[in-house]
């Protein structure tokens, strides 16, 4: 099985891939007075894909805001390619981070080829990823399908000189279909060199592209280990944390 606590062990999980780029260290966050996040240590390699999972509840997405600087830490530190910070969202961004919410970040009222202009000056390199999106491109996104419009929202992300995707919840409300499609889409991304964190509430999805996975539960990382190690102990993994 993976890694149980400590936590200040989480990082030996498994060999990094290449350069960390995004780091946890400590972490300990929330909203206002309420203390969401306790004490988290991560990692995110250039070249792999780590999965967050957990219950309903469990953290992940305010750990996404944390660490996308859109939510500040009360306690330890973020750090982008081995730098301390505490800069909002728009300066990671100009670093290479790309952050997807559960809300599609698309602009419904414009057509596929504005909204992949907007974020890009040719459509070329978002078609190339995702074709499915050409014979779409003079439709308004409002009248796409949800996969469609994720499909687009990934598309946006994973062009252009970004680095590193923190998505959340790529699956959420999908078909099985769509939902290989995004996740495939993800895994290409990782192996042309780019660190994805991709929280995912369905563990098996997460496995099927994931090199690492932490498991929350409770605001803590509670469980850390590789893929492989993760799907040997599923059955057990599933029942144990993820219930």
């Amino acid at each position: 099985m993976g890694t149980e606590l400590p936590p200040d062990r989480l990082g030996e999980a498994s060999d990094r891939t290449g350069d960390v780029l995004i780091e946890a260290s400590g972490l300990s966050a929330g909203y206002g007075h309420l203390s969401v996040l306790h004490d988290i240590d991560l990692h995110v390699a250039a070249g792999e894909v780590v999965a967050l999972a957990g219950p309903n509840g469990a953290g992940k997405t305010t750990l996404m805001l944390a660490l996308a600087g859109v939510i500040t830490a009360a306690q330890g530190q973020v750090s982008i390619a081995g730098n301390p910070t505490t800069s909002p969202l728009h300066h990671r961004a100009r670093r290479g981070m790309r952050l997807i919410t559960e809300d599609r970040s698309v602009f419904p009222g414009l057509s596929v080829a504005d909204n992949l202009r907007l974020a890009h000056k040719s459509p070329e390199r978002p078609l190339e990823l995702f074709p499915e999106l050409r014979p779409l491109l003079r439709r308004r996104v409002g009248l796409l399908s949800g996969g469609e419009q994720q499909m687009l929202t990934l598309a946006r992300a994973l062009s252009g000189t970004a680095s590193l995707l923190l998505a959340d919840e790529l699956s959420l409300g999908l078909a099985p279909l769509i939902v290989r499609r995004l996740l495939r889409a993800v895994r290409g991304a990782a192996d042309r060199g780019m660190g994805v964190l991709l929280v995912e509430q369905h563990i098996r999805n997460a496995l099927s592209v994931a090199d690492r996975v932490y498991v929350m539960r409770q605001g803590r990382i509670v469980l850390a280990g590789t893929s492989a190690e993760m799907s040997a102990q599923l059955s057990e993994i599933e029942s144990s944390y993820l219930s």
